[in-house]
């Protein structure tokens, strides 16, 4: 990482996972993509001492081709004391991490009004990527930041217009819920779909009803305790 050399993240995603004990938990294991162009979208599950790294992991270390990332470019540690130095270090060390792999970094969650340049950058990056690669496979999690709770939240506002964008470039959905069971790191994929939203909408309402389908079709790979402000008796498995 200090010589930023390229690595496969696939590659290293296995050899952290394989160390696991108990191993990984996959469940639905027809639904996981074998190509692209895809998304593959997922919860962003939380408890003290489980990182959000490990979703990242697991999820790379069960696809079988090399996935593209969009993570976060900054490290908040709200409410701690060492938040001041902690954020322009994480910055720096994320950076370095980005370009190692070849991902793409987003400003972090809540959205601050300085970054809606970085922001829009991100976005364009990713576009890129996809314009270009012959068939392009992300990942994301579109809450972008831990929750205290561990369950699901909505989505800052213009997450739906980003999966709209994806979508309108041809990729496919692929819901994936992370959580943890009887001590087992568990991922669940559900089956791949096509996000469309209703016509005449306005942009924000387009926005919130991509969101609301990316979210809910999450929440159905989610027990009930975790599936948060999406919870309803249509999802029970």
């Amino acid at each position: 990482m200090l010589l930023g050399r390229q690595r496969s993240f696939r590659a290293d995603a296995q050899r952290c996972i394989e160390r696991l004990k108990p191993p990984l938990r996959v469940m639905g294991s027809e639904n996981i993509p074998r190509s692209g162009p895809c998304l593959i979208t997922f919860n962003h599950y939380y408890r003290p001492g489980f990182r959000a790294w490990w979703l990242a992991l697991g999820i790379a270390s069960v696809v079988p081709v090399e996935m593209y990332w969009i993570m976060t470019g900054e490290l908040t540690f709200p409410g701690r004391w060492y938040a001041p130095l902690g954020k322009p270090v994480s910055r720096w060390l994320l950076k370095r991490i980005s370009r190692v792999y070849g991902f793409t970094t987003m400003p972090p969650m809540p959205p601050r009004r300085r970054d809606v340049e970085a922001r829009a950058r991100a976005v364009m990056e990713a576009l890129s990527y996809v314009q270009q690669a012959e068939h392009p496979m992300l990942g994301l999690s579109p809450e972008g930041g831990d929750h205290p709770s561990g369950g699901l939240t909505w989505p800052a506002s213009g997450a739906g217009r980003f999966g709209l964008l994806l979508a309108g470039r041809g990729l496919r959905f692929v819901p994936v819920g992370a959580y943890e069971a009887q001590g087992e790191f568990c991922l669940q994929f559900g089956a791949v779909y096509k996000l469309n939203v209703a016509r005449g909408l306005s942009p924000d309402e387009k926005d919130r009803q991509a969101a609301k389908i990316i979210m809910e079709n999450i929440a159905r790979q989610l027990p009930a305790h975790l599936r948060g402000e999406f919870e309803a008796d249509r999802f029970a498995r």
